[in-house]
């Protein structure tokens, strides 16, 4: 019955798809959609709280041309290590990419603003501020924000996109029917931006036991919530719709399969406002992460939330615009803390290495120290 949906879900998507497309082309030639998809990544602490840790730390699964706030310089032109490598934060925002549709070519500026949060890569060449990461942290009024100024919109061009030898999933964004984009240098098929955060999020996660409670304190309602786990391959999740107070989740049986928990989330994702190539580029960008070992939440993120925390400016003014997120958290079940408890006496490098950039944390909220412990978590930021 849910695969079902899901693919009459992918029917309705596309036809709409294509009566926007008509519309576009026939009623108004110069009208422009933008869609947007991103990631809010957390960890919850023992309060269901999002935890301090170092999003930025660890490796890097960008491209190196992608640019990056650079290392003892206030010249964001430089590419080189993370400047903001070691910074703590509560929220990894991840791979925001925003496509546009429209059937002549256009000239539009954007900016976006990130409220208590700092923009560190993005893609193609933007004006970003501050070039540094003064006052991130110290102050709730603290912002960042990216500007691309002239991006020519160029329906039917045959473009080139950078590429590098090296495997990321950035690429795999690429696969959607936008239209490509370029400044005076670069191109891209979208506009690419990511950074870290020290805002409130909707929703509150604590762990009690095999019982996940989750309280929405956000103004409306959390549309969908996935309770997922992974535990050496054995999958299970269960979903929660309309979610406008608190829910309890019980542990699911891991009895599914990645597959289906990919079906029921592209599903969820177009019916949230993303054309069927988006949300599967979405699910393919994030598979490898979204879906590893480990327990976690994943959920439709409000989209008045959306709108406070990173306002959106693109001028002239899009004729339709769609903002759909994912908010990702952490969970310390029992499980979990039984695992790396165990690894860490016995220093497992194979299980530690499962629970890779969150593992420090997750330590942390166990009271266990890792300074006994060989962790091989530390790569060149870039992949080449």
């Amino acid at each position: 019955m849910k695969r079902f949906i899901t693919i009459l879900l992918l029917m309705i998507a596309a036809t709409i798809l294509v009566a926007a497309e008509i519309h576009v082309k026939s009623d108004d030639p110069n009208a422009v959609i933008v869609h947007e998809w991103g990631t809010f990544t957390s960890i919850a602490g023992r309060n269901g709280e999002a935890v301090e840790w170092t999003p930025l730390g660890g490796t890097s699964d960008l491209p190196c041309f992608v640019h990056r706030l650079p290392s003892g310089s206030n010249n964001s032109n430089i590419k080189g290590p993370v400047y903001a490598g070691g910074l703590s934060a509560t929220v990894r925002m991840e791979t925001p990419v925003l496509y546009f549709y429209t059937s002549r070519p256009q000239t539009v500026s954007v900016n976006v603003r990130f409220r208590q949060g700092l923009i560190s890569e993005w893609y193609p060449q933007a004006d970003v501020t501050p070039a540094n990461s003064t006052g991130f942290g110290t102050s709730t009024k603290f912002q960042s924000t990216a500007t691309w100024r002239d991006i020519n919109i160029m329906p039917g061009a045959t473009v080139e996109f950078p590429t590098e030898p090296a495997r990321s999933h950035y690429y795999a964004a690429r696969e959607t029917d936008a239209v490509p984009l370029s400044n005076s240098t670069q191109t891209e098929k979208f506009l690419f931006y990511r950074g870290i955060g020290r805002f409130k999020l909707p929703i509150v996660a604590t762990v009690e036991g095999d019982i996940v409670r989750v309280k929405n304190r956000a103004a409306e309602d959390i549309r969908s919530v996935i309770l997922f786990e992974n535990r050496n391959g054995k999958i299970g999740f269960r979903v929660l719709d309309g979610v406008r107070d608190e829910v309890r989740f019980e542990a699911p049986a891991l009895s599914s399969s990645v597959a289906s928990v990919a079906s029921e989330l592209e599903a969820i994702l177009i019916e949230n406002g993303l054309y069927p190539k988006e949300a599967k580029a979405m699910i393919e960008t994030w598979r490898d992460s979204w879906f590893e070992h480990g327990s976690r939440l994943i959920y439709v993120y409000p989209e008045s939330e959306i709108d406070s925390i990173l306002p959106l400016e693109i001028k002239p003014a899009p004729a339709q615009t769609a903002r759909v997120f994912v908010g990702r958290i952490e969970l310390i079940t029992p499980t979990t803390e039984r695992e790396v408890g165990k690894a860490i006496a016995e220093n497992d490098q194979a299980v530690l290495e499962r629970y890779g950039r969150f593992l420090p944390a997750i330590a942390g909220q166990m009271g266990k120290t890792l300074d006994r412990v060989d962790i091989r978590l530390q790569r060149p930021v870039c992949n080449n």
